[in-house]
């Protein structure tokens, strides 16, 4: 479940506002509370127990930091590569054990960072993504007079008054809020249409754990900010504001609620997906009320099968739903983690609307729909701009017809890679990569020579480590629901092939924009032509430059040779730096014993470094 803490008050029976206005309200409130408080900020207006707070999430970031740059930075800099590599794998987890018992006993904000890193957001290994898995399943329940109190806070009425039956015990427990179960009033069960509703409610206190904690990782941001490996990849100030503006967001019920209406309007006619339902009349900033949905858990294989229904077609429309999201809608759900996700028999069969299928038989005769997706908490939802939806379409393009320097400029387009590099390596290993691994499922992939896979590896990895990506500030959701949605549907079937499941849709995607294909080539029609204009002028241009000596030449081959130079060149200033300190401290020994120690003890540094680079050197 997701948990929520309101910024704005609404009173049960007041009027309701529309979606539109909900959401534009709780935007600009998230903006301005985010505004509020800049990275610069001190602790100073924060409780004893803040402050303690803060400073224990800052100095554990700053001690994970310290220990990621010894390891995995100095030491391979200076040739002790393996010596990093031969305690990665202990060292990882016991970081991320030590942050796992943080976030447990802070709760708050620690809970949601542990979430997004446990979702492999950052690519992290598996010795740290595994250890933080769970993190939702520990958070301790609010005892329930707290749980009443603020309810009843919210509501402006007893419980009694306001539901039928409220269950004490809850249901889900999580680090912003809590579920119960509970009955709707005869009048109300009858204007919604049910009785079974989920009641949320936000747990008390929670306002100054989540500002505490944004302090802090704002204050982390701008440390990452001066890590050169960090800063030239991300925004990582950026990337904090955007998670603050997200969990601000995600405890606003009243959002929430706008959220779940705009979500099922989005899939309205589409018989596959559904959302739980609203009940106004029992919602407030800090209280949600949904009509109860629970059913089968979508990971739940064995439910699945004993219902009649076919996991690999669940695994196939969750895609399809997913892509339906970021590719047409741009607005989706970043959480999608099989908490949130049932599987709904329906009592009632559905026809499919409508499609361009290819055969006539299959408009004809539809196949009648018994089951559907039913998603639930929708605190954390992303939005995508028109703009950056029309390039991930040129993405998804790119990757169902292979073609490697059309994914490369789609790369550019979204904003995965900066504007200035050379990219010409990267489109040979995108074609080399569909050429040969292309439409290959994960089970298809394991059956694939080891040794081939690593070769290719190695070199895939080093051609990307010299290009110029970096990850977009709206980047950050997407990546989330993309992870999530992989992981459930290799649950759901160890054999699903996500090229298959794409095809399908990119052809629909196609049939569905018609005239803009027409558009298309037609600006590239004149975009040619363009292009044949003014090429004599271009030509007569780069003759001029070569002329004049000015033609910059990018040759990524002699760059890395030029590379291994520097590495060279700087292996003989260290070995000259080693006998220079060396023969100081031995002439200094006679009459200044202690400089004299030290100069010679130093010298050992460069000496190290001389040894790692030319054995280094040898090795390559």
């Amino acid at each position: 479940m997701t948990d929520g803490l309101g910024l704005t008050e609404q009173r049960a029976g007041a009027s309701r506002p529309t979606a539109t206005s909900r959401l534009t309200t709780a935007a600009a409130q998230a903006q301005a509370v985010t505004r509020g408080s800049t990275p610069q900020e001190n602790t100073t207006k924060l409780s004893a127990d803040g402050r303690a707070r803060y400073r224990r999430i800052v100095r554990f970031a700053q001690r994970a930091m310290v220990q990621i740059w010894w390891f995995e930075i100095f030491l391979p800099r200076i040739r002790l590569g393996k010596l990093s590599e031969r305690g990665r794998t202990a060292r990882m987890q016991r970081l991320a054990r030590r942050f796992h018992a943080l976030a447990v006993e802070l709760g708050g904000l620690m809970i949601k960072v542990g979430q997004f890193m446990s979702s492999r957001l950052d690519v992290l290994p598996p010795e740290i993504t595994a250890e933080l898995e769970g993190l939702q399943d520990e958070v301790p329940a609010v005892a329930f007079p707290a749980i009443r109190a603020q309810a009843e806070s919210e509501l402006g009425m007893a419980l009694e008054q306001a539901y039928a039956s409220f269950e004490e015990t809850p249901i889900a427990a999580a680090s912003f809020g809590q579920a119960h179960r509970a009955t709707l009033t005869p009048n109300l069960a009858e204007e919604t249409g049910y009785t079974t509703v989920v009641v949320k409610v936000q747990r008390p206190g929670i306002e100054d754990l989540v500002e505490t904690d944004l302090r802090a990782l704002r204050r982390v941001g701008q440390l990452l900010k001066r890590v050169e490996l960090v800063s030239k990849r991300a925004d990582a100030p950026a990337l904090v504001e955007e998670f603050a503006a997200t969990s601000l967001e995600e405890i606003d019920y009243i959002h929430e609620g706008s959220s779940a209406e705009r979500f099922a309007s989005d899939f309205e006619t589409d018989p596959r997906v559904g959302a739980a339902q609203v009940v106004w009349e029992r919602t407030a900033s800090r209280i949600l009320t949904l009509s109860d949905v629970t059913a089968i858990k979508i990971t739940d294989v064995d439910a699945l099968r004993a219902a009649g229904i076919d996991p690999v077609e669940v695994a196939n429309e969750l895609a399809r739903a997913t892509f339906q999201q970021l590719f047409v809608a741009g607005f989706f759900h970043a959480d999608p983690h099989p908490g949130n996700i049932f599987v709904t028999p329906l009592a009632t069969p559905r026809l499919p609307a409508p499609s361009d299928g290819e055969g006539e038989a299959a408009a004809d005769t539809p196949t009648p729909v018994t089951w559907e997706l039913t998603y639930i908490d929708f605190g954390m939802m992303g939005v995508i701009s028109d703009t950056l939806r029309a390039s991930l379409r040129q993405l998804i393009f790119a990757i169902v017809s292979r073609d490697g320097p059309g994914l490369v400029r789609s790369m550019r387009s979204v904003g995965v890679l900066l504007p200035a590099g050379d990219t010409i390596e990267l489109e040979q290993a995108m074609t080399e990569l569909f050429g040969r691994f292309g439409g290959m499922g994960v089970a298809e992939l394991q059956r694939v020579d080891p040794a081939e896979l690593g070769d290719f590896a190695d070199r895939f990895r080093d051609t990307i480590r010299e290009m110029p990506f970096q990850l977009p500030e709206n980047f950050l959701l997407i990546i989330r629901a993309v992870s999530l949605v992989s992981g459930v549907t290799s649950a759901l079937d160890k054999d699903f092939n996500m090229w298959e499941a794409v095809d399908p849709f990119a052809r629909t995607l196609t049939r569905d924009e018609g005239g803009n294909t027409i558009q298309a080539v037609a600006k590239q029609a004149v975009s040619a032509l363009a292009t044949a204009v003014t090429l004599p002028g271009r030509l007569d241009a780069l003759t001029t430059r070569l002329e004049a000596g000015q033609l910059k030449v990018q040759t990524p081959s002699v760059d890395r040779h030029m590379r291994s130079l520097e590495r060279m060149l700087r292996g003989v200033v260290s070995a000259i730096v080693f006998a220079a300190l060396l023969i100081a401290g031995v002439i200094l020994l006679p009459q200044l014993a202690p400089l004299g120690i030290v100069l010679m003890s130093v010298s050992v540094v460069p000496l190290l470094h001389a040894i790692a680079v030319t054995f280094g050197r040898r090795r390559r």
